[in-house]
């Protein structure tokens, strides 16, 4: 399966990149660290069009990545973005 996506999409997975693995960090560090909910909802609207629009967009995007539960949906243990061109 050959992936594909526009300038758009790369920079949102990138955007995705940096926003978890920094959470990573955080947590690991012991240190509070939430990015903008603008940001996490213009990300979920274009990599993760099938996550809730009824959630805060930050823990939304974690559980989106499998990195936290949400109230009511079972943590995911697999997930993808789809970054193509729309």
């Amino acid at each position: 399966m050959q992936l594909r996506s526009d300038p758009e999409g790369f920079a949102a997975m990138g955007i995705v990149e940096t926003l978890v693995h920094t959470h990573d960090l955080a947590e690991g560090l012991g240190l509070p660290w939430e990015p903008p909910g603008g940001l996490c909802r213009r990300i979920l609207g274009r990599l993760f069009p099938d996550a809730p629009h009824d959630t805060e967009p930050w823990p939304t995007l974690l559980w989106a990545t499998g990195r936290a539960e949400l109230p009511g949906r079972p943590r995911l243990t697999s997930w993808r973005w789809y970054g193509d061109p729309r």
